[in-house]
C-alpha cells in the first residue's frame, strides 16, 4: 500500500549529524508532536515547541538518506548481521 505523506529516510551510522536525536517523535500536521521519553508519552501542540521539534527534524533529515540509497544501507545491515 502506497503512502504519498509518508517519507521514509534511513540516517546511516556513518552519517554526519547536526544534532543527535534524543528520543523519538512524531509531527502531525503541523498541530501535534508525540515524543516519547523514559517515563512518558508527551503531546505537545505549543506552536513554539512544534517549532523545535520541526527543526529537529529537518537537521535529522539532513543526514538521512532516501530511496534507493536507503534500501542499499538496508541491505548493507542485513549483509553484516
Amino acid at each position: 500500500m502506497a503512502r504519498d505523506n509518508v517519507d521514509l529516510g534511513i540516517v546511516p551510522f556513518s552519517a554526519p549529524l547536526k544534532i543527535h536525536p534524543a528520543n523519538g517523535f512524531w509531527i502531525y500536521d503541523d498541530r501535534l508532536v508525540i515524543a516519547e521519553d523514559w517515563h512518558a508519552e508527551l503531546w505537545i501542540d505549543d506552536t513554539d515547541s512544534i517549532a523545535v521539534y520541526q527543526r529537529t527534524w529537518n537537521l535529522l533529515r539532513e543526514s538521512a538518506v532516501f530511496g534507493t540509497e536507503a534500501q542499499r544501507v538496508i541491505t548493507q545491515t542485513q549483509l553484516r548481521s
